[in-house]
């Protein structure tokens, strides 16, 4: 059929691409989407597509439910997508953090405990009916969530600290860490190990986590399960911690390497010994003798990390003496200082572990000159989970001079950063349209001066990410639209 496109809508790419583009053309012209179903879910979050079409949308079953989270949803539409059923849809409801309260109290009595679980993301925005209803529901995921979440009430979150299910009680321990102090006693004195280890972790899901009773860490320094944890916050003798240096334990070892009070010959041997550990790659095979030997191998590599990844306040503190130091931790945490002089940015900068330069990208964007900014996306490569994360973000800003530039580079990663200039030229954005890396593809098909037939071609790209991102171009006809929908028997 001819797509009826609306006659005041204006192509991308300005006047050229408007004397290229032909509304009673378009169907003919363009090639049907080979990842329909990834074009709906693009479609589903476009923020262009009127409200008429938003109805039509919601009766599609093939995709995630993500037209259920747009924050342009009416009541209307909420009580309509409650009606189908559909599982899909109403998880993505319970997820919009733009439901209206009344509505997350009908799902909070929900039977799917998927919905009533996802309802607690934005616990923080509910309604208190909706979370005294879930904070004794008969799931554990459920509580599990609330304990997790931190908009849960202070009130409410702390009878989870006598939660019957263990696994609730850990996760209260793991992410409430400025609870109240009664609340911090029962979790590091819980009879179950999973409990105190996550109350006494040294790693916090959220914030700093601070010392313990002080009563309380002679025992927390005898138990195996919290000594790591304890090593932080005790104030140890000589001997305590030449005993602790050389515990079984690799991560009370990594704990006492980053006290600021241990000797440095001893932190020296402490590194020297973790590196000496298992590797990743030295996964024990099927043939291993017990579980024992797979879970030595992951506490090493795990302690391993730990080396690259501890933050250490006391460095952050007084970061210059840190500037070369040998171990990659501090060099990190130093980055995370503040006000650091022009030549402690620029060394850290340019230091030779790819995670300290990122920290300290990260840490201060606003002092990375373009030269310098170019030269740390051009050494990035994702090496390991440590600096995946800055793989598509963007920290870094560049010029638009140096953007354009970008658009011709041999390295797929900076073509794919082009396309971040909003004034990006129609020519160099149909280009990149055509790109072989789909990375590039993707990044360039929601641009607003991509040329109306070139994003027309990306909603039938083989790649099923590509296609998405063109379903969710603001720049999409609302004609276009209407076929799709067409398409999918919508």
């Amino acid at each position: 059929m001819t797509a009826c496109v609306r006659q005041d809508i204006t192509p991308p790419g300005g006047g050229a691409a408007r004397d290229r583009w032909h509304p009673g053309r378009m169907d003919a012209d363009a090639p049907a989407p080979v990842h329909l179903d990834k074009v709906m879910d693009g479609l589903a979050t476009n923020p262009a597509v009127p409200a008429n079409l938003i109805g039509r949308l919601v009766a599609w079953r093939r995709g995630h439910g993500t037209v259920a989270r747009r924050p342009d949803l009416t009541e209307d539409m909420c009580a309509r997508i409650i009606a189908t059923g559909d599982h899909r849809l109403l998880h993505g409801l319970a997820l919009n953090d733009r439901l209206p309260g009344r509505f997350r109290v009908l799902l909070a009595a929900h039977r799917d405990e998927a919905v009533r679980s996802a309802l607690v993301v934005h616990a923080a925005t509910a309604p208190r009916a909706m979370l005294e209803r879930l904070i004794d529901d008969p799931a554990p995921q459920v509580r599990r969530g609330l304990a997790q979440a931190h908009g849960t009430p202070p009130d409410l979150r702390a009878r989870l600290a006598t939660d019957p299910v263990p696994e609730v009680r850990a996760a209260l321990a793991r992410h409430w860490t400025q609870a109240a102090e009664v609340v911090r006693r029962a979790l590091l004195t819980d009879p179950e190990a999973e409990v105190r280890a996550a109350a006494c972790s040294t790693s916090c899901a959220r914030g700093p986590r601070p010392a313990p009773p002080a009563d309380l860490l002679p025992t927390l320094l005898a138990d195996p399960v919290t000594r790591a944890g304890a090593v932080a916050h005790a104030v140890l003798d000589a001997d305590t911690l030449r005993r602790l240096a050389a515990d079984p334990d690799a991560s009370v070892r990594v704990q006492v390497f980053a006290r600021q009070d241990t000797p440095e010959h001893v932190r020296a041997e402490i590194h020297d010994a973790l590196h000496g550990l298992s590797c990743p790659g030295d996964v024990p095979g099927p043939d291993a003798d017990d579980d024992e030997a797979f879970l030595r191998w992951y506490d090493d590599v795990a302690a391993r990390g730990e080396l690259r990844t501890l933050r250490l306040p006391w460095v952050t503190a007084d970061p210059l003496p840190h500037l070369d130091s040998p171990y990659v931790a501090f060099r990190v945490s130093a980055a995370l200082g503040e006000a650091l002089p022009a030549h402690a940015v620029a060394r850290l900068l340019d230091d030779e572990e790819e995670i300290v330069r990122l920290t300290m990208a990260s840490a201060a964007p606003h002092l990375v000159d373009p030269a310098t900014a170019e030269s740390i996306e051009r050494r990035y490569r994702r090496r390991d989970k440590f600096t995946f994360w800055w793989d598509e973000a963007q920290v870094l800003t560049f010029p638009p001079d140096t953007l354009r530039r970008f658009a011709a580079d041999p390295e797929p990663r900076l073509r794919s950063f082009a396309p971040r200039d909003p004034d990006l030229p129609p020519e160099l954005a149909e280009k990149l349209a055509s790109d072989p890396e789909d990375r590039v593809r993707r990044a360039v098909a929601p641009h607003r001066n991509l040329p109306l037939p070139s994003l027309l071609r990306l909603l039938a790209d083989p790649s099923g990410r590509v296609a998405e991102a063109a379903g969710a171009s603001p720049s999409l006809p609302v004609g276009r639209m209407e076929w799709l929908l067409t398409r999918a028997g919508l």
